[in-house]
């Protein structure tokens, strides 16, 4: 006989209180308005032929689209030569962002995994399709700003960066042969940043017919600024290098100065910098009832 204890049990999970909850959340997004900055900018590099790296953002103004989806920004970064990587991340961001505004439910989560899964079909079955395309496949990090929460999506090395008071926070996870050998003991952080293997990712998108994407969320504040970067930024640059250029500039200039100083360590890869500067969160005001006191 079982004992009890030691029983597998499996909850049933209430889909219409879950899905009430996110509504409930859209509901509190509505009333809140980001005032954010962009810059961006991408580079050849003074290496390679061709740019394989891309960056989109997608920022609607309607209140409905921004209170169930919020606003859209990703870097994606290709591979497969013969200009395949430059297809690959472009269809990924397409794909996405499409996919992404198209679904209607609330929640976010599901919804940038679900577009992002789509945009891996559509790159694996291009790739198979076509003889010069075999093998190609793209990064991609994602950003979506809705309300007062940020969610970021991966796959890949391309990285999402914080920066909050001063300090600076890797948001992502790389999906890569060293930073899984420095989790498992096998290479120090600082073996990992000059690893000839450093380079050799272990995700990414239309290399097989699934994927899995990782899915951090986040609290934002008045003057957060988030980097979305591909590698080429963070092979040339060290972490205290992006702080200081974030903490002193705009978001466009930050872009622009990043992306020049890894030309000068130098621009062994094709270099890509997206930054989101918030600059406020307008939060809607309480009504009062007329004739009644404040308190």
């Amino acid at each position: 006989m079982t004992d009890a204890a030691e029983q597998e049990i499996t909850a049933k999970i209430d889909t219409t209180k879950l899905v009430r909850a996110w509504e409930e959340k859209a509901q509190k997004a509505r009333g809140i308005k980001l005032v954010t900055a962009v810059g961006a900018r991408t580079d050849l590099g003074r290496i390679r032929e061709n740019n394989e790296d891309k960056f989109e953002f997608y920022v609607p103004e309607d209140e409905e689209t921004l209170a169930r989806k919020g606003l859209f920004y990703a870097v994606a970064d290709g591979m497969g030569g013969h200009s395949s990587g430059q297809i690959a991340s472009e269809l990924a961001l397409k794909t996405t962002i499409n996919s992404y505004y198209n679904d209607d439910s609330p929640i976010v989560e599901e919804s940038l995994k679900t577009a992002i899964l789509k945009a891996n079909a559509l790159v694996f079955d291009t790739s198979r399709a076509i003889v010069e395309r075999s093998g190609m496949g793209t990064t991609i990090t994602a950003l979506v700003l809705r309300g007062d929460e940020a969610f970021i999506a991966q796959v890949g090395d391309s990285r999402c960066y914080l920066l909050r008071n001063g300090e600076l926070k890797q948001l992502t996870e790389d999906h890569s042969w060293v930073n899984e050998q420095v989790k498992r003991g096998g290479l120090s952080r600082e073996e990992a940043e000059t690893s000839p293997f450093r380079n050799v990712i272990t995700r990414s998108l239309g290399t097989s017919p699934t994927v899995d994407v990782d899915i951090f969320t986040e609290q934002i504040t008045p003057g957060d600024m988030f980097l979305l970067c591909s590698d080429g930024l963070t092979n040339e640059l060290s972490d205290d290098e992006i702080r200081n250029i974030l903490a002193n500039e705009c978001a466009s200039v930050a872009a622009w100065k990043l992306v020049d100083r890894a030309l000068e360590n130098g621009g062994h890869d094709n270099i890509t910098a997206l930054v989101v500067a918030v600059k406020d969160i307008v939060r809607p005001k309480k009504k009062r009832r007329l004739g009644l006191p404040p308190w």
